[in-house]
């Protein structure tokens, strides 16, 4: 089973986006997917057209020793299922405080039994107990970053988090990979921190790119995705590409066996600004 998780410190850069087409490109390809949604805000929900669900029957259920993931229901959307968030992880998470509060997530899922391929956490832009406990549970980690300041500035300090999250929580989570978001090649700053990212992170920067797209851009609440409302668009061709590569990547690192030495470079802030 492979367990991934999507983040980037920094807000708008596309993340839950990326996550449910990810998802739902590889529901198309035949596989298993479950998608836990791991941000109080719970957008990925909403998106979905899941309704508030009852706290047993939502993310806390990991959180919850006395339940298990197989007894929670789970639904059934855009090809994928969905594990849904919850608006009171906010008050939740206040209790979750202790060192052993970031192994939640990744016990309830070994304990679980659970059958599926991919298991894919979305998280908030922030760090919290609840993205600590995705990077504790994951192999592999995909950073969205659109080419400009901010979002490259969270990137880089989410690939810092990452290395901390190896060092100090599981040795056997991959170096993050990186995946540019919501790109104009018309603007030149896009150009500059395109380049800025291959020349730091070589090849963690996945080749495919999501490119600025009318499809990806309009909001809808009804549990459907670019590949079901406009299959031959600009956003469903990037998506499908963009999972393509994720997947040999991923699979690439596996085969190499043991997880490589990594330290994500410091950001040198005056060389990010254009």
């Amino acid at each position: 089973m492979i367990t991934l998780t999507i983040c980037n410190h920094k807000g708008g850069t596309g993340k839950t986006t990326t996550a449910i087409h990810i998802a739902a490109a590889l529901g198309l390809s035949g596989h298993r997917v479950l998608v836990i949604d791991l941000d109080p805000q719970g957008f990925l929900t909403r998106v979905m057209g899941v309704p508030e669900p009852p706290e047993e029957h939502s993310v806390l259920a990991l959180f919850d020793p006395a339940r298990s993931l197989r007894e929670v229901r789970r639904h059934t959307v855009g090809g994928f299922d969905l594990l849904p968030s919850s608006t009171a992880m906010t008050r939740v998470m206040r209790q979750l405080n202790r060192p052993t509060d970031v192994l939640w997530a990744k016990e309830a899922l070994e304990q679980s039994g659970l059958d599926y391929d991919v298991v894919l956490f979305d998280t908030a832009a922030a760090i919290t107990v609840y993205s600590l406990n995705a990077l504790v549970a994951s192999q592999h980690v995909l950073v969205p970053v659109t080419p400009e300041y901010q979002p490259v500035l969270g990137a880089e300090q989410t690939a810092q988090t990452v290395q901390l999250v190896r060092e100090k929580l599981n040795p056997t989570l991959f170096p993050p990979l990186f995946l540019f978001t919501q790109v104009d090649a018309r603007k030149r700053a896009h150009q500059l921190y395109r380049r800025y990212m291959r020349r730091r992170y070589g090849d963690r920067v996945l080749e495919a790119v999501i490119r600025t797209s009318a499809s990806l851009a309009r909001s809808y609440e009804d549990g459907s995705t670019v590949f079901t409302r406009e299959p031959y668009s600009r956003g469903a061709r990037d998506y499908a590409n963009v999972t393509d590569e994720l997947m040999r990547r991923i699979l690439q690192d596996r085969e190499a066996g043991a997880v490589p030495n990594w330290s994500a470079p410091a950001p040198p802030l005056q060389e990010m600004r254009p």
